[in-house]
């Protein structure tokens, strides 16, 4: 019996160009790209060479902080590159792939019946432990905690995103098994937001709470479920872990293989088949992008969805995290006037010459322009319209910029994450860097207060 959560306040972004929900398989990559900074806040201590070969599955660094927390490789392939930033910082790690797969045999493990410590330990050997993700902080769950609950959000509410009703399909082995190890961890309970009235691979699984979920985004966003459920408070520690990371914590424990197979939503109103790939974290964009076409050349390539995803080229390669890729128009055009004029073809909370309040079930056909400049913060009263949970957006942002730990703890920092006020940054008339600034909130606190 699942309990009902209705998220009031939010905003659904209606887009043209959602993945039709068909499954085809991406070429081959030719190259893989390994992003330390894909793993926030972990610093990378390498442990193989330039020239090295890799099997899928074999450790490439591990965690300066937590040397038996590993960093795997999702192909078989050479290591070509070690590309370096400033200070000598890791940037990029890149590999040549092979045309066959060699697989590490991890062996597998009954979740049923081991320990926490033994599936804890099979989980950092793999390279699995990274998606277990924890708040406070949004950063990959330290090892030794030991978390309240933890929280997964079956489904997604952002724009032209992944379905996971969808995609998860055929998977409830692995769910299943990924949710009895879990389970190991906490004293709490594992709650799972499902999308109200949908069909859903979680349907069957045992062994969680179940929340049925409606609402505009970011109805889907595991923060919200997570305020409305059983908010974070101090001293207190969650784990949150996407749903398709399931799959592959279920698989390597099932067969003893890491394998990091990502269904990706190939979306965007600039993409001839917006479809689904099945591909491999690291992969090349470009080959899925090149077998759906494009529709125009001057496209912005956002690994992630359009509210959170983070800028490519097209001959990148996806995010660690990622299970989207949306294709827009590159917005560098400007309109005379734009400012100016009654507004039909553009989403907006306000009323003010802007008429998108009149057809809430209208698919827009939005550019990247922010149709704007970077101002002070103006108060407006909108980003509390979007903003669900139980939180002062205006206030928590001016605590995180002016570096008031006081009031950032007091506002309630421990329970948010970056992807949280993507919304407020839509709808801020100021073009305020909102994910930005609460990432760099929650990084002073981990330095100053841990």
């Amino acid at each position: 019996m699942s309990k009902d959560i209705t998220i009031k306040r939010g905003l659904s972004i209606r887009l043209i160009g959602g993945a039709e929900e068909v499954i085809s398989d991406a070429p081959r990559s030719r190259t893989f790209v390994i992003r330390p900074a894909d793993f926030h806040l972990i610093t990378p201590r390498m442990v193989i060479k330039e020239g090295a070969k890799v099997k899928v599955g074999d450790t490439i660094f591990h965690s300066k902080d937590h040397e038996e927390m590993k960093f795997v490789a999702p192909f078989s392939g050479t290591l070509t590159k070690i590309e370096r930033g400033a200070r000598r910082v890791i940037l990029n790690l890149h590999f040549d792939v092979d045309e066959t797969d060699e697989y590490v045999d991890f062996g597998s493990l009954d979740a049923k019946t081991a320990s926490a410590d033994q599936i804890k330990a099979k989980l950092l050997e793999s390279g699995c432990w990274p998606f277990i993700m924890q708040r406070p902080y949004h950063v990959i769950a330290n090892p030794e905690s030991t978390p309240r609950d933890i929280f997964i959000s079956a489904f997604t509410s952002a724009p032209i995103s992944n379905n996971y009703n969808f995609s998860l399909r055929g998977k409830e082995k692995e769910l299943q098994t990924a949710i009895d190890a879990l389970s190991k961890f906490t004293t709490g309970s594992i709650h799972v937001g499902m999308e109200k009235g949908v069909a859903s691979p979680f349907d069957s699984i045992q062994g969680i709470k179940r929340y049925s979920v409606s609402g505009p985004h970011p109805a889907g966003n595991v923060g919200t479920q997570m305020n409305a459920i059983a908010p974070v408070n101090k001293g207190e520690i969650v784990w949150t872990v996407n749903a398709q990371d399931l799959v592959i914590i279920g698989e390597l424990l099932l067969t003893g293989k890491y394998n990091p197979e990502r269904i990706v939503a190939l979306t965007g109103s600039s993409v001839k088949k917006p479809k689904y790939y099945k591909t491999r974290i690291g992969a090349e964009v470009s080959t899925f992008v090149y077998d759906s076409g494009l529709n125009e050349e001057n496209v912005r390539v956002i690994s992630g969805d359009v509210l959170t995803g983070t800028k490519i080229a097209l001959d990148k390669h996806l995010g660690a995290y990622d299970t989207t890729v949306t294709i827009i128009p590159e917005g560098d055009d400007y309109e005379f006037f734009g400012w100016n004029k009654p507004v039909f073809d553009k989403i907006s909370t306000s009323r003010a010459l802007t008429f998108s309040w009149l057809f809430p079930k209208k698919e827009y056909d939005l550019t990247t322009n922010t149709n704007g400049e970077h101002r002070a913060f103006v108060m407006t009263g909108g980003y509390e319209k979007v903003f669900p949970l139980d939180i002062y957006p205006m206030q928590i942002l001016k605590a995180c910029m002016v570096e008031d730990l006081d009031d950032m703890e007091n506002l309630g920092m421990y329970e948010v994450a970056p992807e949280d006020f993507a919304l407020t940054e839509f709808v801020c008339v100021s073009k305020q860097p909102h994910q930005e600034i609460i990432r760099k909130g929650l990084d002073l606190m981990i330095k100053e207060i841990g």
